[in-house]
């Protein structure tokens, strides 16, 4: 095989990967990562209400430096570039103009939080997420969110279109039509100025805008117009047709050639989700399980048409055929916060720190820093010492509500058993095992809905960083945890996207064989903590009903 590169893409929450990979044999010669100096800097977000926006020139000047630092660094001839692909958070939908911009980047709407990127951990739809659920269940037709767990989230597309719809009438009068950050980041890439002809991604269609062949693409017209006839206003301008993301989006545009250094023969691909990719690049097959977590969860699982049939899976995040394997349904579910969970913490323990130590000038920034740094890896060796018996806290992991099972964003966590002996490694502690209990929770959703599990597959951050936690989550959960090789896993798996997509291989099967990087370590669980962590997920469920119906509910 000549030499023949391919870029992935991977937008994160907090910052922009780029990945050259081999497309021999998956080898990653360089990546690159941007951060967010915007969203680093807490612009355009209120935290205490849920909202998450982030600016596209973010996104934009990191695709743009990520991508021109991994070519750069290893030389390679441009023209041997063959392919990209993008796979970015989701739902994360940014409302743009008729040209496809970002409608942020145009005059008037430059500091407007509503006129940007509605990230996916934004939860301020939640009153419309219920009227689109109470709808789905009572207005006599067709049930839209059956294919995507039964409940439709804040966290996804109508939800959020609609709530900035009635909240921001500048905002909804403007924008000619609304694109998931993986079709917007793409579209930059290709685009020509005509929005109508972008390929939407079948991912973010299926698993979060209720698009489904089975009626004909996104909900119909008189669904939509009981909920807003802006609704139905905007599907127009939508898509009927989505795609899978070894399909060709178009090439590189001449802006953007220039920009990186690369030439118009260079394939996109159509985007697709994070997890969804990552799933790819941890070489997802039938009956696994792939863990992506980081600051919160995806759990992805691929299953044949023949097993899956006309089944749907009740609580998850939906089942799309293609989003993730073409060929095969694609099964998503996930936690709201994981690592988020203990980042929490961390910066709840940090307060001293921040307003007393920080202000005296008693210890420089270099060292405030590394203080805060070295936080989570004491907690959690102090925290592995504590014994674990029955009468320890027990916690919920809803401190940004709940994906799955069953979808509910307004949810809010708790902790009990706690005593004048229980200190922050106690505490800490807790929280580890709330966070491996909802994921527990998850597994049980599949296989009590007929999904067998076999095995299991972790990557991301916390896969890679704490062994804690990923023995934890063994215990817990009482299965062995493969730990993927690949530091960058959602961008290796839209790289081997991009490489059908250009056509260096004939389908995915060929690409993950080929590109795949293999497994580090395998944790297995511990026999006499497997039985008392089944006592303690009784408690954890037990609070989290009682949560759930006696004070959330209030």
């Amino acid at each position: 095989m000549k030499n023949q590169y391919v870029i992935g893409l991977d937008f994160g929450t907090d910052s922009v990967r780029a990945v050259l990979v081999n497309a021999a044999n998956g080898e990653a010669l360089a990546s690159n990562v941007q951060w967010y100096k915007r969203w680093k800097e807490g612009k355009y977000c209120k935290p205490e209400e849920n909202q998450f926006r982030q600016h596209p020139l973010d996104h934009i000047e990191g695709m743009e430096a990520s991508i021109k630092a991994v070519v750069s660094e290893t030389k390679v001839d441009p023209a041997e570039v063959k392919g990209i692909c993008i796979d970015t958070t989701g739902s994360s939908p940014v409302p743009v103009n008729e040209k496809g911009e970002a409608l942020s980047l145009t005059a008037g709407f430059e500091e407007n939080p509503n006129a940007m990127m509605i990230l996916w951990k934004d939860h301020t739809s939640i009153g419309e997420a219920d009227e689109i659920n109470d709808l789905a269940r009572t207005w006599g037709g067709e049930d839209f969110t059956k294919y995507e767990g039964g409940i439709y989230s804040s966290e996804w597309f109508w939800a959020k279109v609609l709530h900035i719809a009635r909240e921001d009438k500048k905002v909804k009068d403007s924008a000619y039509t609304w694109v998931e950050h993986c079709d917007l980041m793409t579209y930059i890439l290709v685009g020509d100025g005509n929005i109508d002809g972008l390929k939407r991604s079948r991912c973010a269609a299926g698993h979060k805008a209720m698009w489904h062949e089975s009626w004909g693409g996104l909900p119909e017209d008189a669904f939509l117009s009981k909920l807003d006839p802006y609704l139905v206003e905007l599907k127009n301008k939508l898509y009927t047709e989505t795609y899978t993301s070894d399909v060709v989006a178009g090439k590189l545009n001449a802006e953007w050639a220039g920009k990186l250094g690369l030439t118009q023969d260079t394939v996109v691909s159509v985007g697709t989700f994070d997890a969804h990719s990552g799933a790819v690049g941890a070489e997802v097959e039938e009956f696994t399980l792939v863990r992506v977590m980081g600051t919160s969860t995806c759990d992805i699982i691929v299953s044949s048409k023949e097993v899956v049939g006309d089944k749907t899976v009740k609580g998850i995040c939906g089942q799309v055929d293609g989003s993730v394997i073409p060929g095969m349904i694609g099964l998503e579910a996930g936690q709201s916060a994981f690592g988020d969970v203990l980042a929490w913490f961390k910066d709840v323990i940090s307060w001293p720190i921040d307003n007393l130590i920080a202000k005296s000038g008693m210890l420089t920034t270099e060292q405030i820093d590394e203080l805060k740094g070295s936080i989570i890896a004491e907690l959690s060796k102090q925290a592995e010492q504590t014994p674990l018996n029955e009468s320890v806290p027990v916690a919920l992991d809803w401190v940004n509500g709940r994906r799955t099972p069953d979808a509910n964003q307004a949810l809010k966590a708790g902790i009990v058993n706690l005593s004048l002996g229980s200190k922050a490694p106690h505490i800490f502690r807790a929280l580890v095992e709330a966070i491996c209990f909802g994921s527990k929770k998850i597994a049980d959703r599949f296989t009590a809905e007929g999904v067998e599990i076999k095995s299991v597959v972790a990557i991301g951050g916390v896969a890679k960083k704490s062994s804690f936690v990923m023995q934890t989550l063994s215990n817990v959960m009482n299965v062995p945890i493969k730990v993927a090789v690949s530091d960058q896993a959602p961008a290796l798996g839209s790289a081997m996207y991009a490489a059908v997509a250009a056509g260096i291989y004939p389908s995915m099967k060929e690409s993950l064989a080929a590109m795949g990087n293999g497994f580090e370590k395998t944790y297995h669980p511990q026999p006499e903590q497997v039985e008392l962590y089944a006592k303690l997920y009784e408690r954890y469920n037990l609070l989290g009903e009682f949560v759930e119906s006696k004070i959330n509910n209030k």
